[in-house]
């Protein structure tokens, strides 16, 4: 998946804010060709890239959305 994570187009998080603080990004394109989400630090485009499974992911991105990180 290295390559395709190199050519990816990243998607930043609805959830960062538009000062450029913590913010994440993910490869949408390649979750869905192979299960596996690849996840970065926005400011830091050439960093490393975290992989975690999409059952992970979906229960991290519902838990987001239901407020279970109070200040975030």
């Amino acid at each position: 998946m290295s390559n395709d994570v190199v050519a990816a187009t990243w998607v930043k998080s609805s959830y960062s804010g538009p000062e450029g603080g913590q913010c994440i990004e993910w490869a949408p394109a390649c979750a869905s060709a192979h299960g596996v989400v690849p996840v970065r630090d926005s400011k830091v485009a050439d960093g490393p890239v975290v992989s975690v499974e999409g059952t992970a992911w979906s229960s991290f991105v519902g838990a987001v959305k239901d407020g279970e990180f109070p200040g975030l």
